[in-house]
């Protein structure tokens, strides 16, 4: 032990080069483990971002397939918006047309009942000649009467047809009788037998005419009728001879 001990007081700077061998190889094999951990390490967190990357992915394509239905579902539910806000502003256009036609309905219903009594009042104005000064304050009486009527027509709208002279259409006018007429062309009206009104520019009731129905046949062409006649039977009997 003695000797052992001064070989190593005798041999101190061999001592020490192996003591430091010893600790760079130490070192040498900690730095290695710790590679060999780093490596794992570094294996297993590439191996969890690569899981996460993947259920980032998945993730974001079911999200993308998930915002495409609901754009779908969004557009689709747009549209029948679209369609039952148009269905509904039809419906109500509809419903006010019909409670305007309706109403112009019920009034021309009530006005038409009232111009009979117009018709009336016109024919006595027409007829009657009240000659005593009682009879002319009757008749004044009765006239202020129809003014009156007259008036609140007016002002329900209600305005009476010119059809003297006119043209006769059918959709303002009914023909009762025609007649010929040398001072009248063919369907122009003659005479107004009974008076037709307008309701703001509608018929409220349509006037009953008599209708021209233009020059009628004069003598000189009577004449040449009855000789076309003369001749076409001439003509007959010789053909008849002729055949026998």
């Amino acid at each position: 032990m003695i000797e052992n001990h001064s070989d190593n007081i005798e041999n101190p700077e061999k001592s020490l080069e192996d003591n430091s061998q010893q600790e760079t190889s130490d070192s040498i094999n900690k730095d290695n483990i710790n590679e060999d951990e780093n490596l794992d390490v570094n294996a297993e967190v590439t191996s969890k971002d690569l899981q996460e990357n993947s259920n980032n992915l998945e993730n974001a394509s079911n999200t993308d397939a998930r915002l495409e239905q609901l754009e779908k579902e969004h557009q689709t539910l747009k549209n029948q918006y679209v369609r039952i806000a148009a269905d509904f502003d039809n419906f109500r256009k509809r419903q006010s047309r019909d409670q305007d036609d309706l109403k112009v309905q019920l009034i021309c219903k009530s006005l038409s009942t009232i111009l009979p009594i117009v018709d009336n009042f016109e024919r006595a104005r027409q007829q009657l000649k009240p000659e005593s000064e009682e009879a002319q304050a009757l008749h004044r009486s009765y006239q202020g009467l129809y003014k009156q009527l007259v008036e609140v027509l007016k002002q329900q709208g209600v305005a009476p047809m010119r059809v003297l002279g006119q043209q006769f259409d059918p959709n303002l006018h009914e023909a009762v009788l025609r007649e010929p007429s040398d001072k009248e062309k063919e369907d122009v009206i003659i005479e107004e037998l009974q008076r037709g009104y307008h309701l703001d520019g509608k018929v409220l009731r349509h006037a009953l005419v008599k209708v021209s129905m233009g020059p009628g046949p004069t003598e000189v062409s009577q004449e040449e009728i009855e000789k076309d006649k003369v001749v076409e039977d001439l003509s007959s009997n010789e053909n008849l001879t002729d055949e026998k």
